[in-house]
């Protein structure tokens, strides 16, 4: 059978030549035109950037491939003479290209980190900013770092529970283990002859390093075991260390003191000097008390999990177009507060702006004469709603110097802030440094992103 004729006239193909460009332009053809014209940017990049370097045969060379490219996709070639016509180029681009054609993998990718450094630091600085509260001063509103005990003759979560607990919770086990057989004693700071209000067990800050990398400083706790010592380290800011040593050794803090009542009765305990950080000149005088508990070589003596603080992320924008409001959680900057001492972020409840009179009438926290108001803390203090425990006075915090007793009065200064912690019977706040400049103010609490716990949310 004779092949079919094969229809053929000019009026046809005037009339089938838009189909058949639009049909070229989504098949391998029209990819082959973008591919094209990213070729030439590049050509023009190279062009621009290495004028200066490239001899003028190199230059005529570009031109001339450039051209050639040019006309292809003025003609409307197909494919095949696309693709030639790329490959001849991309020849000559690959020979004087320099550091912009071929571009090696790695410089691939430092351009993407650094254009994503640039984004990142770019919302940080002037949009969104994340942060980690460490201390509990605002507690129970946020967390800081807690400790979960696991006394020992207990069930402690396994090796599987504690993966998870680390990936949910930042969840990070310490423990003490007994270096010999014996009794067990801690250091405890004294303040002139007693021990501090609460008692502060006493520890060094030792170097150490963050993620095996960046260093830092970590509290270390020293047990003794008929003198020989058995160390935990905690990192600087955790301040549950104690209350894990009262649940483990004696249940309560009444049983605390009346332990000690009944060692003193025996023999008077052994006093000392004890230097807390080998940087600075200075001792602490402790006592040494037996906690009561006769322990085995290789026997753990305290086990407990270090969970992490709330992260959030604090809005930057805000406060560059409204002033802060009495009653919000507010972040700010240390460096220019004096008896701070050092340059970081603390957070805490806006209690006072500039001209506002100030003063505690234990439980309540006044402003202006009247009880504060403008957050839901205010109140649950105010009422002693378990588990705040209400405002307290200057004096019955360690370093207290301002609003000290019922009847102190403080006025606000111009360009400057008055800030208090929820959690007032355990924050050092503006009742021990005083007032937060105006200018250091970075944003207020916006969501909780992390653990990922009950309080996950928006802040409040």
């Amino acid at each position: 059978m004779p092949a079919p004729e094969v229809i053929s006239s000019p009026l046809l193909e005037l009339l089938l030549w838009p189909f058949v460009k639009l049909g070229r332009m989504f098949a391998s053809g029209g990819k082959m035109r973008n591919a094209a014209a990213n070729w030439l940017e590049l050509a023009a990049k190279v062009r621009a950037y290495r004028r200066d370097r490239l001899t003028a045969a190199e230059l005529a060379e570009i031109y001339q491939r450039e051209a050639g490219l040019r006309q292809c996709l003025r003609e409307d070639a197909d494919a095949g003479k696309l693709r030639l016509a790329i490959e001849a180029l991309e020849d000559a681009l690959r020979r004087s290209g320099g550091a912009i054609y071929p571009k090696s993998s790695l410089a691939e990718n430092v351009d993407f980190f650094i254009v994503a450094a640039i984004v990142i630091l770019g919302l940080r600085t002037y949009f969104v900013q994340p942060f980690k509260i460490p201390t509990n001063s605002m507690w129970p509103t946020y967390y800081g770092m807690t400790p979960e005990n696991f006394p020992p003759g207990t069930a402690a979560p396994g090796w599987g529970a504690r993966v998870w607990r680390f990936a949910a919770f930042g969840a990070q086990r310490r423990e003490a283990i007994a270096p010999k057989s014996g009794q067990v004693s801690l250091p405890y700071v004294l303040d002139g002859d007693h021990l501090t209000t609460p008692p502060m067990v006493a520890y060094r800050l030792v170097p150490a390093r963050k993620w095996l990398i960046f260093p830092t400083q970590v509290r270390e706790y020293t047990f003794t075991v008929d003198g020989e010592p058995a160390a935990v380290q905690v990192p600087d800011d955790f301040d549950g260390f104690e209350a894990v040593v009262l649940q483990t050794f004696f249940g309560s803090e009444k049983a605390f003191y009346e332990h000690i009542a009944a060692a003193q009765r025996v023999a008077p305990l052994e006093t000392s000097l004890f230097k807390p950080n080998a940087d600075v000149d200075g001792y602490h005088r402790v006592v040494t008390i037996p906690l009561g508990r006769t322990v085995r070589a290789g026997e753990t003596m305290v086990r407990f999990d270090v969970l992490t603080g709330d992260q959030l992320f604090v809005d930057r924008l805000t406060y560059h177009f409204r002033r802060p409001q009495v009653g919000q959680g507010f972040v700010f900057r240390t460096g220019n507060i004096p008896d701070i001492g050092k340059d970081d972020y603390f957070i805490k409840r806006l209690v006072g702006v500039p001209g506002d009179v100030m003063e505690v009438r234990a439980p309540v926290l006044y402003r202006n004469g009247a009880p504060i108001t403008g957050a839901k803390a205010f109140d649950l203090n105010a009422n002693r709603v378990a588990p705040y425990t209400g405002y307290t006075s200057g004096s019955d915090i360690l370093g207290g110097r301002n609003l000290r007793a019922p009847g102190d009065k403080l006025t606000v200064p111009p360009l400057s802030y008055f800030a208090m912690g929820d959690n007032s019977s355990n924050s050092s706040d503006g009742r021990v440094w005083g007032f937060v400049p105006a200018a250091d103010v970075v944003g207020r609490p916006l969501f909780i992103y992390y653990p990922f716990t009950r309080r996950w949310g928006p802040a409040r």
